[in-house]
This record gives structure tokens, sequence and C-alpha cells, in this order.
């Protein structure tokens, strides 16, 4: 797969990996955010998969790669907030978000990529997982947002360094908030996860299980309305833009003892 390919295959899309259909006026208005750090040989098959069925599903969207900079642990959340305010500061008409990894690839058109009454997740039958949800609270993999959503639990958290938590951060900041999870039926929700090793600095988080029992005290200072980062470069490819940003490094570990 060459990013030529996927860009002779999708023609109708314009710079910056936006598109817009011409034969209906869409009711949202979507920035898809992906977060990412050497993983170019999944981005190629992933915009080979997801143009065309946006296009199909006739999505008014942009897609913003949000590349992190550096080689220091990775943080999915915080790029995502970063993604948010980017993507808004690029376009504010933006009303919906949709978070995605870039190794999943829905098996459904009736998978809609638009926001809904509810938080929305999508990614609730992955092959990894043998089709089925691992379980009720799961909110990973790709869920969407509306702008007003978003804002409402103070985006996602900032302090989730490495893998795993900041969903079942995320899904805890939607219920407190007295909001619940949308889902589509299982057989519609399936996607097919692109092979890879785990990346290296994206290590498990240690402290993930205790951070995640302290959402409620943690989610109104942690989030979008305390983000800290530097924008390294933002530039348009003809199937994506990409913003590269230093969200800095964990915090050191307290010593014991």
């Amino acid at each position: 797969m060459s990013m030529e390919r996927v860009q002779r295959e999708n023609p109708d899309v314009q710079e910056g990996g936006k598109y817009s259909p011409l034969d209906c006026v869409p009711r949202q208005k979507v920035a898809i955010l992906i977060p990412f750090r050497h993983r170019e040989h999944h981005l190629k098959y992933w915009l080979h998969y997801l143009h065309p069925i946006l296009r199909r599903q006739k999505v008014s969207y942009g897609i913003y790669i949000i590349n992190q900079f550096g080689e220091d642990t990775f943080n999915r959340a915080k790029l995502l907030n970063v993604g948010f305010l980017e993507a808004l500061r690029d376009n504010e008409s933006y009303d919906c978000f949709i978070f995605s990894d870039v190794d999943l690839v829905p098996m459904d058109d009736r998978n809609l990529y638009r926001c809904y009454d509810q938080p929305r997740h999508f990614a609730v039958a992955m092959d990894k997982f043998g089709f089925r949800l691992p379980y009720s609270g799961y909110f990973g993999g790709v869920s969407g947002l509306s702008k007003t959503q978003f804002l409402k639990i103070n985006g996602f958290p900032n302090e989730y360094w490495g893998w795993g938590g900041e969903d079942d951060d995320i899904f805890n900041r939607i219920s407190l908030n007295g909001m619940k999870v949308s889902r589509p039926d299982a057989r519609i929700g399936r996607y097919r996860m692109i092979k890879h090793e785990r990346d290296r600095h994206n290590e498990p988080n240690p402290q993930r299980f205790t951070k995640i029992q302290n959402t409620k005290v943690t989610m109104k200072r942690d989030g979008i309305g305390s983000l800290q980062y530097r924008l390294v470069e933002m530039f348009r490819r003809p199937m994506y833009t990409n913003v590269t940003v230093d969200i800095g490094r964990p915090p050191p570990r307290p010593s014991r003892g």
C-alpha cells in the first residue's frame, strides 16, 4: 500500500484530508482525530479503508493525525485533547469529534461516523476480543463526542502516560456527568485490527488502576482546561492534516523509601 495509491483512489478528497458531499447538506461537521507516532504503515491502510467508507456515508469531515514529538512515553488522551483544540483552530465549525486508533477499521458501513444524543462508542466488537465487548464499561478504540459533550466532561485526562486506563477514565467522566454511552448493535460495530507490535515507549501504565478510581476528584482539574503543549508543526498532506506536538514527559515517579 502506498500513499500515492490512496490519493488516486480518493480524487474527491481535498488537501488536508477534507471532504464534503456535493449532493446533500450534512447536519454535522466531523473532525476525526488519530493519536499517532511511528505508525506510517498502519496510517496508509487506515486511510485506504476509511476515506471510501466516510464518503459512502456522506460525512462532511477532516482527518487530523496528532503526532507526538520526541521519544518520551506516549500519551493517547492528551494527544486527543490537543487534536480537539487544533481542529477547532483549523475550522471552528466542527461540532462532532471522533477519536480513533490508527489500527482499527470498521467492517460495516452502517456504523455511522457521526455524533449522537449521548457519547458514542463505535468499536464494540473487535476481532482481537472475539467480536465481543470485553466489559460493559469499555470505551476504547473508536469513540465520538459532540463538542458540547466533550466540554461537559472537561475533555480527556492528561495524566495517563503509557498504555491503558484513559478510556476507562473517560467512561467514568461521562457517567459522572449524567450521560450514558450509546453503542451500535454488535453486528454493526465490528472492527478489524491491523496487526502490530506494541509501540516502544507505550508500556502499560502501572498507576492506571489507582487513577481510574479517582476520576471524580481529578476530572475538574485535569482535562482540556489544564492542557499544556507546544505546537511543533502543522501541515496539510493530500489525505490528512498532520499536527506534530510536544506534550512534555511524564512526571518522575515518587521514589520508595
